[in-house]
């Protein structure tokens, strides 16, 4: 029975992949850090109903109806009023850059048009790319007009309380006016592609070399680590833009999302985010040890990006902490941009606070890569 099955030989193998598991740090770090992370995400981060939304006013009448509206728009708890601004076209600008998502417009003649009767229209314009993020607060709009119905049209106003409201607030849902999910999610879909594949490809570059015994050729080449780094980033820009074209291909044909804005810029952004992706995935190959330390941290970077970068949920709808980190990761930046130049038809202008950080990000990440890459097989 012995030469069949050894329960002392099988306790020897069982204490074996214990000391390897914990020997690599990597893999412990796995066991113990992702359920924590998931925790953290779901639990704390993801927010379906997001408040405390950024919103502009454009106020060409100031009366007691106008200010209690704009304070009963703060104390719903959806809208937040962090800009005054002038005309419409400012407005606009702040919708398109992402500055803000709602911009209430009140026009001139409001309080004397509400005083006759004529029941007045105010505008409220919502960025509405992304449909779960406005859905909630432009759904409880009409809820907070009545609030200001109930505080202001009182004693010898209440008859234009009537049996509507005395004044109109009118929802243009910009850039997505039908609340086509599809439009926000499909190009979103690029970035989350992108990062997912390209940082595992590059991932695993350099610790191929060493496992398959090649690395002893590239070393004793007259390469400089950068060039090495560079080098091997390279040949799989082709393989990004290919699977930029094939997203577009398929955004246009199959899902009919608007394409307003610049061909030429979006490909720059994809290189731009491209490069970021590559850079990230030399890094983790220079650190790891191997092949399958290079995976768990592509997937140690991968989660954070597809939760916290605005693709699946709301991203003002999660707490400081979680937009913090959202912040440093370039795939919440590249979703800004595409969908700002898809569906809003975004210029340079309006780009460019969302194109630095991508940049910056690639140096930074190409500098610790170039600094962990080891000349020795040691």
């Amino acid at each position: 029975m012995d030469n069949f099955f050894s329960f002392s030989r099988w306790w020897s193998i069982v204490l074996k992949e214990f000391l390897q598991l914990r020997r690599d740090r990597v893999t412990f770090g796995m066991i113990v850090g992702i359920p924590l992370i998931q925790l953290a995400l779901f639990g704390y981060a993801i927010n379906t109903d997001p408040k405390n939304l950024p919103t502009a006013v454009i106020a060409a009448d100031q009366s007691e109806f106008t200010r209690t509206l704009v304070a009963a728009l703060q104390t719903s708890g959806y809208f937040v009023v962090t800009e005054q601004l002038r005309t419409e076209e400012e407005g606009r600008a702040a919708l398109a850059q992402g500055r803000v998502q709602f911009v209430l417009n009140i026009p001139v003649d409001f309080t004397r048009r509400l005083l006759r009767g004529e029941r007045p229209a105010l505008l409220l314009e919502a960025d509405a790319t992304d449909p779960a993020a406005t859905g909630m607060a432009l759904g409880a709009i009409n809820q907070i007009a009545q609030t200001v119905v109930m505080r202001d049209v009182t004693g010898s106003l209440a008859h234009l309380a009537g049996k509507s409201s005395p004044f109109e607030v009118r929802v243009h849902r910009l850039y997505n006016p039908e609340n086509n999910s599809q439009f926000n999610t499909v190009p979103g879909l690029m970035g989350v592609v992108l990062t997912m594949t390209l940082v595992l490809m590059t991932g695993l570059a350099m610790t191929r070399e060493r496992e398959r015994g090649t690395m002893e050729n590239l070393l004793a080449m007259p390469v400089r680590p950068v060039e090495v780094v560079t080098g091997k980033i390279v040949p799989y820009i082709a393989i990004g833009l290919i699977q930029s074209s094939i997203i577009l291909l398929a955004a246009w044909l199959l899902f009919r999302v608007p394409f307003i804005g610049s061909l030429f810029a979006v490909y720059v952004a994809a290189l731009l985010f491209i490069a970021a992706n590559l850079t990230v995935g030399i890094m983790l190959s220079s650190v790891a040890q191997n092949q399958l330390q290079a995976m768990q941290m592509t997937m140690f970077y991968f989660m954070p990006n597809i939760l916290l970068s605005g693709f699946m949920f709301p991203f003002r709808g999660m707490p400081q902490w979680a937009q913090a980190i959202g912040n440093v990761l370039p795939l919440t930046y590249f979703n800004r941009l595409i969908r700002g130049i898809l569906l809003k038809g975004n210029d340079w202008i309006d780009l460019w606070p969302n194109l630095w950080p991508i940049a910056l990000f690639t140096v930074v990440m190409m500098v610790i890569a170039v600094k962990f890459y080891r000349r020795t097989l040691d």
